[in-house]
């Protein structure tokens, strides 16, 4: 473990005294924003206009995916409960946490969003990814270093994906750029 986990872990780990509304918060970022991620994929993909930029981020999103499960598999971290550290808000299993699939699904997201999207919902979406990894260590069932990870992990992956939609000469000319967003 990193020697900047446990006193960054310690200072944003909720506890008895922590406000209930900052509590609410974070179970709302972590159950709610991976939804409504969710949500504005399908209303993209269902969109004429926005499909080929949903798909870019759905392929994004199953790159995380498989790369999340294989370091998992190949450096199995274990999560604060599982060393008796912190308080759990939330029920959770003892699966290894390195790196936070919630982290790196919302920063695949809002990469993925930063070049395809008005800049005003790419921001929305990078302050949510925020929350979302801020969520996951206030709730005691991440380190910081397993967000820091998953953003790493889940912004690389949509940039592989953004990158490969971009080779595609079929595509390149239906994806935005970022020149002309408001």
């Amino acid at each position: 473990m990193p020697t900047f986990d446990m006193p960054i872990f310690l200072a944003l780990n909720a506890t008895a005294q922590t406000p209930a509304p900052v509590l609410a918060l974070a179970r709302v970022a972590s159950s709610w924003v991976p939804w409504v991620f969710a949500a504005l994929l399908v209303l993209g993909l269902l969109h004429p206009r926005l499909r080929r930029g949903a798909l870019v981020c759905v392929a994004g999103l199953l790159l995380t995916w498989c790369a999340v499960h294989a370091i998992r598999w190949a450096l199995p971290m274990p999560r604060p409960a599982a060393l008796g550290v912190g308080v759990q808000w939330v029920e959770h299993g003892l699966r290894p946490a390195f790196p936070s699939m919630h982290a790196a699904g919302s920063f695949a997201v809002a990469r993925c969003l930063g070049s395809l999207a008005p800049r005003r919902v790419a921001v929305c979406a990078w302050l949510a990814a925020l929350l979302v990894a801020w969520s996951r260590i206030c709730l005691g069932v991440h380190f910081p270093s397993d967000v820091l990870a998953g953003a790493a992990v889940g912004a690389g992956c949509a940039l592989a994906a953004l990158v490969l939609a971009a080779r595609l000469p079929r595509w390149r000319a239906a994806l935005p750029t970022a020149r002309g967003r408001s």
